[in-house]
């Protein structure tokens, strides 16, 4: 079969990669084609644009960029008319995507999409759209699939790709030496994001807290997506190490950490790592989400417990001196952290139900042979 698979960020990429890879387990001959990353790249998709150009962040953001993004849209639904697919697999990327739905389904084009939109947060009679241009979804958590009943939609949990990454990563045992961390002392992951965005209104704040630590270890996650230059505030502080690329091992081995909202905080969770979510953005994008925001948590933690788990640290409140009382918690034995540690607990068993790239990539298959009901 052909498919078109759109992924438009970094995590998106990674799970599309491991989509792909069960897909294959199914049909042994695909032809893919589409928007994502290396991941995908590696598992033959051929692609006509990478994620790294089209990785914008906030309302204000997008709207500097409309053009860009119009412009990568409109070469995306050109190429898609032309390459005729059986089905188009969206990963994520709500904006850009629920467009692509739109237009495929305007084409008699199937369409799945894998890991949904965030319609639950805001704008929740987006689900109505979604479920008139959407041929089947596939949802990676627990309380997605209520959500959408609400809307007489049956729509199928698959269970969640970042416990699957999780699973399948061995922790290498000399990540210490060989980034030369002191056995005695503690290490605290710095998790900025993966989005220019996100590190100009996240690392100087990251930056202040270090030096209020100095004698505390402090590894920051960096991606090699983003040009370096974008971590130079960092370089001069004499208790922070760069690690590219290698997120799951310094969790493995911290102590705490410092996380912006998004997917890491519940990679943070599922590892067991005592966490401070943190997010700042510009004051357009925060006044205008302050106001149509629908949920009264901001971290998937807090989210998907239905309760406040770990703190969350927004706006103004993401300061130097509350960072500092809340990390001080977190590396201290005591009931904070025993009752975080408990809570992940919980969360784990809850998303452990199996593979969610088997589980999505099964029900794809059998959904794209199904033959259509005779009038």
């Amino acid at each position: 079969m052909r498919y078109y698979i759109i992924a438009g960020e970094r995590s998106g990429d990674l799970h599309a990669g491991n989509l792909i890879r069960s897909l294959k387990s199914f049909d042994h001959t695909p032809q893919m084609r589409g928007i994502g990353g290396d991941q995908m790249k590696s598992e033959g998709v051929d692609l006509i644009i990478h994620y790294g150009n089209l990785a914008f962040m906030g309302l204000w953001e997008v709207i500097v960029n409309l053009r860009t993004i119009s412009q990568y849209l409109k070469e995306c639904k050109s190429d898609i008319l032309s390459y005729k697919p059986d089905v188009v697999i969206l990963v994520d990327y709500g904006g850009f995507n629920t467009k692509i739905a739109k237009f495929a389904n305007e084409n008699g084009i199937k369409v799945f999409f894998y890991i949904t939109p965030k319609v639950w947060a805001w704008h929740q009679q987006r689900a109505v759209t979604l479920k008139r241009v959407v041929d089947r979804m596939f949802v990676i958590l627990p309380f997605e699939k209520d959500f959408f009943k609400k809307f007489n939609w049956e729509v199928d949990y698959v269970g969640n790709p970042v416990l699957d990454a999780i699973k399948a990563h061995l922790k290498d045992l000399t990540f210490t030496s060989r980034y030369g961390f002191v056995n005695d002392r503690p290490i605290v992951a710095l998790l900025p994001g993966s989005r220019r965005q996100e590190l100009k209104t996240i690392l100087p704040l990251m930056a202040d807290t270090v030096s209020l630590f100095p004698h505390i270890q402090f590894g920051l996650a960096t991606v090699d997506n983003i040009e370096t230059g974008a971590y130079d505030i960092m370089r001069n502080k004499p208790n922070v190490t760069f690690i590219e690329n290698d997120t799951y091992n310094l969790l493995l081995h911290s102590r705490a950490a410092v996380v912006t909202s998004g997917t890491a905080t519940l990679e943070t969770a599922l590892l067991h790592v005592p966490q401070v979510v943190v997010y700042k953005t510009s004051a357009v994008t925060y006044h205008v989400v302050r106001r149509i925001i629908k949920v009264g948590f901001l971290s998937l933690v807090n989210l998907i417990a239905g309760k406040k788990v770990v703190t969350e640290l927004i706006q103004s409140e993401a300061n130097p001196r509350q960072l500092k009382d809340e990390l001080t918690l977190l590396l201290n034995e005591g009931q904070r952290r025993t009752s975080i540690l408990e809570e992940y607990n919980k969360i784990y068993k809850l998303l452990d139900i199996g593979s969610a790239s088997e589980n999505a990539a099964r029900l794809m298959w059998k959904y794209l042979n199904e033959k259509p009901e005779s009038i």
